[in-house]
C-alpha cells in the first residue's frame, strides 16, 4: 500500500479507471459475441459502435478494432 498522499489517491484512481475499462471490454467482447454468432446488419452496428470507442478512448489498440472490424464484416458478406 502506498504511503504518499498522492499515491494514495492515484491508486484510487488507477482502480475507478480499471473497474471502467474492464467494463467496456466485457461491452466490446459481448457485442463481437452476438455478432459471431447471428451475423445481421444491426449486430454489426453494434459492435462497430462499441469497437470505434473503445478504442476512441484508449481502451484497445486503434488496430485491433480495425481488425476485428474486418474479419465481423468478412462474416456478415458471406
Amino acid at each position: 500500500m502506498p504511503i504518499i498522499a498522492r499515491a494514495i489517491k492515484k491508486l484510487r484512481h488507477d482502480r475507478k479507471r480499471t473497474s471502467a475499462n474492464a467494463s467496456v471490454r466485457k461491452n466490446v467482447k459481448k457485442l463481437v459475441k452476438v455478432m459471431r454468432k447471428k451475423p445481421t446488419a444491426k449486430a454489426l452496428t453494434a459492435a462497430y459502435k462499441a469497437l470505434d470507442k473503445a478504442a476512441k478512448h484508449h481502451v484497445i489498440p486503434k488496430n485491433r478494432a480495425a481488425r476485428l472490424k474486418s474479419r465481423l464484416a468478412k462474416i456478415l458478406n458471406k
